[in-house]
């Protein structure tokens, strides 16, 4: 009696055995692995940063004197100045209201005047105190008038001097004022110091500027638009790689797929400091012979550290994949693997030594596409620009099939929602 439900057991226990192994059969799917061919191209590793374009030089142009903006002057090409406008050297910007200023010409003008006539009034009694003096020395010497006369004519005859003195100070000072004013009156005419484009009115015609201790801001000229500069933040930990006359490309979201040049200027020392990062303000110098560069533009930075040029290229992914199992490496090779040291993501986040350091390379590891299998093969990684990394190794060419990651195949068959529409292709 006890064979029977031993039987049944075994019948269920094999009849378990091969459902798990048909659901797994049927619904555990093979491995794929994606692959990609290795390339020969160039690299280059580069900082990326952005910043903002300037003009390379700029003149801010303000008022000496208060008044009322009466008029505009005119750009090179006869028009009213404004946003834009090529002025030349010398050029009149804008005209201030002068009646307040011509009639302190006007005083001036008359002080000096009166200085003159006071000059001259003095100058004559100078000569009548000259002429008492001398004549009170002959009477003095012939005994003819007291001391008291005597003194009190060479008094006169000095203060008359002094007086004298007096009134060419006076001359001196009502000079100044004229000049003074004249200055004012000229000031009223505002010029540009240089040949350059308007970037910025800050006026407007009837508006009134008021001149105190700081010069108000009415004109702002760039004096040459075919050169321009980016000023870049680059961050403390990347600054120390950027070095003078570096190479950089930058492009503008204004100019999508176009990519410009330039040069890294300097480094300037006064560095920013934004919640603990600290920041530092790289000059890169550009040409702009079209003028199509706009100050004030947004470039999104590049500064080239390295570059090497037909250089073997493997994807980064390749760099950091390894085998999920033993079976998927070639059989000779599967004794190599166990031997070789930082193989797959253990060798991309292993740290490199002080040698690797120095030579500015890695050791690495790529695995080859072996039909079925896959290969390892150790590198010396280069530079990086992100995507692809340049890689030297003996035996490695252009061409071969390294493995960059895995997927699963689907291909088992889904089951259908029978209350859905059924699509017939044909």
């Amino acid at each position: 009696m006890l064979k029977i439900p031993v039987l049944a057991l075994v019948i269920l226990v094999l009849a378990g055995g091969a459902g798990a192994w048909w659901w797994h059969h049927r619904h555990h799917a093979p491995v794929s692995l994606r692959t990609a061919l290795v390339q020969r191209g160039d690299v280059a590793a580069t900082i990326s940063a952005s910043g903002t374009i300037e003009p390379e030089e700029v003149v801010d142009v303000g008022a000496q004197v208060a008044g009322q903006i009466q008029s505009f002057g005119t750009d090179i090409h006869g028009k009213m100045i404004d946003y834009g406008s090529v002025i030349a050297d010398g050029a009149v910007l804008a005209k201030i209201d002068e009646s307040v200023y011509a009639a302190d010409l006007s005083v001036a003008k008359a002080g000096g005047l009166s200085a003159a006539a006071s000059l001259e009034q003095m100058k004559a009694k100078q000569d009548q105190a000259e002429a008492e003096w001398k004549r009170s020395q002959e009477l003095f010497n012939n005994k003819l008038i007291s001391q008291v006369d005597y003194d009190t004519a060479k008094a006169n005859y000095e203060v008359a001097k002094a007086n004298v003195s007096v009134a060419n100070s006076a001359i001196a000072e009502a000079q100044a004022a004229l000049e003074k004013a004249q200055r004012n009156l000229d000031f009223c005419i505002i010029k540009s110091p240089v040949k350059g484009v308007i970037i910025d009115r800050r006026v407007n015609i009837g508006q009134t500027v008021v001149s105190s201790f700081n010069a108000p801001s009415l004109f702002l000229i760039a004096k040459d638009l075919t050169r321009m500069q980016i000023w870049v933040a680059v961050n403390e930990a990347d600054v120390g790689r950027i070095v003078p006359n570096a190479p950089v490309t930058f492009t503008c979201d204004a100019f999508p797929g176009r990519q410009f040049a330039g040069t890294v200027g300097r480094v300037r020392l006064n560095a920013t400091m934004t919640q603990n990062v600290v920041m530092y303000t790289v000059e890169v110098n550009t040409e702009n012979p079209d003028s199509v560069l706009l100050p004030y533009l947004t470039a999104n930075v590049h500064f080239v550290t390295r570059k090497e040029t037909d250089a073997l290229l493997v994807p980064n992914a390749a760099l950091r994949w390894s085998p999920s199992a033993l079976e998927q490496i070639a059989p000779d090779a599967r004794s190599q693997v166990e031997a070789t040291p930082g193989t797959g993501d253990a060798a991309s986040d292993a740290k490199p030594t002080k040698a690797e350091k120095g030579s500015k390379e890695r050791k690495a590891v790529v695995w080859l596409k072996d039909g079925n299998f896959v290969r390892p093969m150790e590198v010396k990684a280069g530079i990086s620009d992100g995507a692809n990394t340049s890689v030297t190794a003996d035996g490695l060419q252009a061409g071969r099939e390294v493995v960059t990651g895995e997927a699963a195949a689907n291909n088992q068959t889904t089951t259908k929602n029978p209350f859905l529409p059924q699509i017939i292709r044909r």
